[in-house]
Order: structure tokens, then sequence, then C-alpha cells
């Protein structure tokens, strides 16, 4: 699948949920493997801030980040727009705003789900690359009894269990099956206070522009009337006849549970920190945005040790390419012929497999007493690899060959030796001009790279 952006750009404006001053946002499209980009118009040289993990500095009632080069430089308040940029499955986009923070708009990620519709989605040449949960992470914070348990899964689905000690709002679930429904089921939740919580936010310079349209305002605790009325006023909001316990905005609940769902819109929001779509089940109970953050930069962190998942494999799948496919596209005949068979393929990209085992010819001189397989052979197999997904794209692929005129970038992590299965996977770095392709190759063991390359390839007529 290839990586998106905007078909064109679109500006929101309102005011900012805790600055109370006017914002207003630009989304522009961005280039591929770009990501999400906040550039501050508003300030001196116009610095951007990249929209990941490992940029967060704060989570208090909302997601900030900062420059790397500079904290003092920052954008909160962005969960709602990245939420909506991450369901809708854009990859790169650049936000230009004019504020500290993104307005907050009636407290959903609704206006910008309709925006992005609006303007559309435009399609780009680079592969998406998705980070695919393969094995159990769990992230706990035992002081708050918060808890996020990832799973592997085929897609990005949410479970999330919120529990407030509240008479009015206690425990509550929300679930998200398809990312597609985010716009029908989750988008227009809105975010939450406890009046009993306003004062001290307030004291913390916070909340400055929240009101009666822009968040479900909860009472969910007696007060003296003359305090009720004095929160109005602090608020700039008008002042209220409260009679009983229970929920005091100027719009009714959209859903009946939508304080949980409007937590898994957050939680979408932070988990777009990771710089990538995610495949897997998330189980969340009492999330927020420091726990959602940390998971975020869990998953970074791998990401930045090795930056390239390992393909997924599965030895019972029917294979797009057996050997006998392959000796059909390729020359190479044993001992040279180093794929065995072919488990992927797209327009741009492919995965090869070769199973070491102790047979192999090399093995008898490299080396008798501790086998290695050369590198120079992992290379050689990895050009096999990138050989058929470029034959596979021609007609008659038997009467022609590649010829690779450059390999660049080569660099050997670890040994490869008999029992270990290579997994190669390949990709366009260009499309192909005038029948040359200039591609990036990876080899795994297991979820490990062992072996890396760049090749340019040109394709030939067989005389």
């Amino acid at each position: 699948m290839k990586q998106q952006t905007l078909k064109s750009e679109f500006t929101v404006s309102g005011k900012g949920l805790h600055t109370g001053v006017h914002v207003s946002a630009t989304f522009k499209p961005a280039d591929v493997n770009t990501g999400y980009r906040i550039k501050r118009v508003d300030l001196e040289g116009e610095p951007v801030i990249e929209a990941l993990a490992e940029n967060v500095t704060e989570t208090t009632r909302g997601t900030v980040v900062s420059s790397k080069s500079d904290k003092s430089v920052k954008v909160s308040t962005i969960e709602h727009a990245l939420a909506a940029l991450y369901t809708a499955g854009i990859d790169n986009c650049l936000i230009e705003v004019d504020a500290p923070e993104l307005p907050i708009l009636d407290g959903s990620a609704i206006m910008y789900c309709q925006k992005i519709e609006e303007v559309g989605i435009q399609e780009q040449e680079a592969e998406k690359e998705y980070y695919v949960v393969k094995k159990r992470i769990k992230v706990l914070d035992p002081e708050s009894g918060s808890s996020l348990i990832v799973l592997p899964d085929d897609e990005l689905s949410v479970d999330v269990m919120i529990e407030f000690n509240s008479p009015v709002l206690n425990n509550q679930f929300a679930s998200l099956e398809h990312v597609a429904d985010f716009k029908k089921e989750i988008a227009a939740s809105r975010t939450f206070v406890f009046v009993r919580e306003i004062l001290p936010l307030l004291q913390m310079n916070l909340i400055k522009g929240g009101d009666l349209d822009n968040a479900i305002v909860i009472h969910d605790k007696e007060m003296p009337k003359a305090d009720l009325d004095r929160l109005a006023d602090l608020m700039h909001v008008k002042r209220k006849q409260v009679n009983e316990l229970g929920y005091l905005n100027n719009k009714p609940l959209m859903y009946k549970n939508e304080p949980a769902r409007h937590k898994l819109l957050d939680l979408l929001g932070d988990l777009s920190l990771i710089g990538r779509p995610l495949k897997g089940r998330i189980v969340a109970t009492k999330p927020g945005h420091t726990i959602n953050t940390t998971l975020a930069k869990k998953i970074r962190k791998e990401l930045r040790y090795q930056n390239v998942q390992a393909p997924s494999y599965d030895p019972n799948k029917e294979p797009v390419f057996d050997i006998n496919d392959i000796r059909r596209m390729l020359p190479h005949r044993y001992p040279m012929q180093l794929v065995d068979k072919v488990i992927e393929m797209g327009k741009s990209h492919i995965v090869g497999v070769k199973n070491i085992t102790s047979n192999e010819p090399f093995f008898q001189g490299h080396f008798p007493n501790e086998p290695v397989m050369p590198g120079v052979l992992q290379v050689e197999a990895m050009a096999q690899v990138a050989g058929l997904l470029v034959l596979s794209q021609v007609d008659d692929p038997e009467r022609y060959s590649t010829y690779f005129m450059k390999i660049d970038n080569v660099k050997f992590r670890q040994k490869v030796v008999p029992g270990d299965t290579l997994i190669f996977h390949l990709s366009y770095i260009t499309p192909i001009r005038r029948g040359c392709a200039v591609m990036k190759g990876y080899a795994f063991v297991g979820e490990k790279i062992v072996s890396e390359a760049e090749f340019m390839a040109q394709v030939v007529k067989n005389k």
C-alpha cells in the first residue's frame, strides 16, 4: 500500500483550549517520508516540530510536543487533529499554526475529519510502512492502575475501559473494530472535565478557552451556588442554575458512552506519534496521555534501534513464486540459485526466502569448522530477489535478465549460519526509468537485520 497525503490544504480556526487565544491552523500536503510536522509560523524562523513520541514534553490535559533544538518551542492539544489524520490513512502532512496550540473547535475531531473528506486524499509514490505487532506489548502505571496491552492482529482495533470514582461517570466501555469507522463512531466525541477539576486547572494556567460547547462538563459533587457562579465567571460562561448532579452542557451527549469514546480518540491521536500506522489490537484500561505516549515512546525506541521490521513469514502459506517459477524467471542454477521462494510482492516491493542448510557448497571452504555464509552471497541472494521484482513487471520475463550496475551502502550486522532462514525485503527507492531500477534491500534472520544494501539494476533483453 502506498503512502498518502492531502490533495490540497485546508484551514481551521477557533480558540485554544488552554490559552484561550484565537488560533488558525493550516493543514498542507507533504512529501513522502516526512510524517506529521508542525510549523510555528508565529515565531521567528518558523521552527518545525516533528510530531513524534520522543518529542513529547508534557501530557497534562493534552499532548505537547516540542522542538528538539529548543524545548520552549512547543505545540499542545495536537491529539484530535492527529487522530483524524491517522485514521484517514494520511502519512504525511505539514501543519502550520500561529499559536502554541491547535484550536479546540467543538472538543472533538469531527471537523478535522470533515475537512479531510472535503479536500480529499492523494496517493504518493513511496510504500507505506506499518508497525506490525508480533508479540504482546504491555505498558503499566501501577500508581494510577492504567494499562495498555497490544496484541498481534491484522489491522488496528481498540478496546477502551475508563473508570472514575464518580456517581455520574463511573465505568464505561468503547470499541473500534475498524479504523475506517472512526469518523462515524468516534470522531464526534468531545473532551470532558469534572466541575471539581476546573479551579485547579485554571490555577495551573490551563483550560482558559474551555466552555460548555467544547467540552462535556460533569457535575458530580454538590457545590454552593456561589462557587458555581464564581467558576462560571472565571470561565467567562453564562451562569447556570444547577439543581442536580449530571452533565451541564448546552448540547446533549452524542452517545451514552461519549467520554469513553473520547478517550479512544485521544489514544489514537497519541499512537500517531509512533510515526507509522500500527497493526495490532489495543486493550486499554484507564488510558490517558501519559500512558498513551509511554507506549508510543517504547515502540519508537525499538524503531530507532532497527527502523525496518522483519516481514511476517508463514511457511504454510502458498508462495507467490515457488522454486519452479523462480527457475523460469532467473537464469541462475545450482550452486548460484539463492532464492527458494517469494512470499509477498506488490507494485514496488518483494519478499523472498532462502533456507540455509549445512549442505550449502560454500560452507566447505567458509569455514569448515565454523560455517558462516559469505556476505557477498547474502548480497547476491538479495540481488536475485530484486531481479524477480523487476522481471515480474515485464512481458515474457524469461527473455530478459537484470544486471547490477552499482551496489552501495552494504552493511553486515551479524553472521548467518546453517539452520537460519533468510528473509529478504526489497523495495524501489525510485521508480524504474529507462530500464534502470534503484532499490533498497534488507536481509533478516528472525526479527534482526543481518545485512542491507542499495542496488541499481538494468533490465536487458537476452541476445
